[in-house]
């Protein structure tokens, strides 16, 4: 059984990565966040030890770790605000585990060479979570790709989420903590773009503000227009279908990919691969980051 470690408890994904270790068969000993309504870790984990502070909680895997009885801890999954991700991986790979760190790996793309040269010092790797690779629609469309013979498409992703005023308080609505909308909400999407439709030739950015973010890219096999989006008047029609937290659509000539459900038990997938000696790496997520990091600071275009 894999012993897992938890900085940013309290967060909004967070649940998911409890879910996805105690689907696995982990077990969360130690967890950290600085607010402390974590009550979700009774539902998987009530024997998991809390900290408020991160210097505690690494005094403790620290002790742990030195103890010839104490409990060693295998993994550490990251799930803490964005700015924060890769100074936690390093802090995981100084205690000897294996970073497990949620999206985007990190913001500013120049910090991947540094972990690049820890994963080397500590004889480890660091792992990332690109849940869209493995859902099935994602699956079903690479299937799809894969028969066109290097046919180039014409693309078009919408992804609309409601977001009430707390996000641009919080810092998901802070440039420098979140890496802005685009990053914060869409470092996935043009993840599984890139997978999809091959390297970037050319962008272009179209409109940009702290509810919406929309432009033109073109791949090698695909030319995408694509907009991003947490603002209610953006959804088609107005508002979304019932049962649905978001509209998450990717079309291409006749085919629609709807990716707004079926995220259930991807996280459990990610562990799984992890927990198997596989899953995702830094150049893995590298492609997305370096996109991204340029369209934030593209001129507007026409």
């Amino acid at each position: 059984m894999a012993n897992f470690a938890m900085l940013g408890a309290a967060g909004f994904v967070a649940p998911r990565h409890m879910k996805a270790i105690h689907d696995v068969g982990g077990q969360l000993v130690a967890a950290c966040d600085p607010y402390d309504g974590v009550g979700v870790l009774d539902r998987y984990f009530p024997s998991c030890r809390f900290f408020t502070e991160v210097e505690r909680f690494d005094r403790h895997l620290e002790k742990q770790r030195r103890d010839p009885n104490g409990v060693s801890v295998d993994f550490m999954s990251i799930c803490s605000p964005n700015y924060l991700h890769d100074a936690h991986c390093r802090l995981a790979l100084r205690l000897n585990t294996t970073p497990i760190c949620e999206k985007p790996l990190v913001i500013s793309p120049w910090n991947l060479d540094q972990l690049e040269q820890l994963e080397t010092e500590y004889e480890s790797k660091v792992k990332t979570v690109l849940q869209l690779r493995l859902h099935s629609e994602a699956q079903r469309l690479k299937s799809a790709l894969a028969a066109d013979k290097g046919r180039k498409r014409s693309v078009e992703l919408i992804y609309v989420t409601r977001r009430g005023s707390w996000y641009h308080q919080s810092w998901k609505g802070t440039e420098e903590k979140s890496g802005g909308l685009i990053m914060n909400i869409g470092i996935h999407f043009f993840d599984l773009l890139l997978w999809l439709f091959g390297p970037p030739v050319g962008a272009t950015v179209t409109a940009r503000s702290g509810s919406r973010i929309k432009g033109r890219l073109e791949l090698e096999r695909a030319d995408v227009n694509w907009l991003l989006s947490v603002d209610i008047d953006d959804l088609p029609g107005g508002h979304l279908e019932a049962g649905k937290h978001a509209h998450r659509a990717l079309t291409t000539g006749d085919d629609r990919f709807d990716f707004s459900t079926g995220f259930d038990d991807l996280h459990t997938r990610v562990y799984r691969q992890i927990l198997a000696g596989e899953g995702y790496g830094i150049e893995d997520a590298r492609p997305s980051i370096e996109l991204v990091h340029r369209l934030r600071t593209l001129p507007l275009s026409t």
